[in-house]
């Protein structure tokens, strides 16, 4: 369970909880493989945990070029 970002704050950034799960997962693993931090600190130790953070600050969106070729 996570307690920081808030599942209703994540969800005011993106429209579904797949499509959060999706974006946060590809992120970290994203920053598993070396890439670099959006943010200058995190409160989060794990990857998962700071790709939430870089979505509820903003700085993570799903790309509407992407999410028009899914439809």
């Amino acid at each position: 369970m996570i307690l920081y970002p808030s599942v209703d704050d994540l969800l005011k950034q993106v429209d579904s909880r797949y499509s959060l799960i999706m974006l946060a997962s590809k992120r970290a693993h994203e920053l598993d493989a070396g890439a670099l931090p959006m943010l200058s600190s995190y409160k989060s130790i794990k990857n998962v945990g700071r790709a939430l953070e870089e979505v509820v600050t903003g700085d993570l969106i799903i790309d509407p070029v992407e999410k028009e070729d899914i439809r």
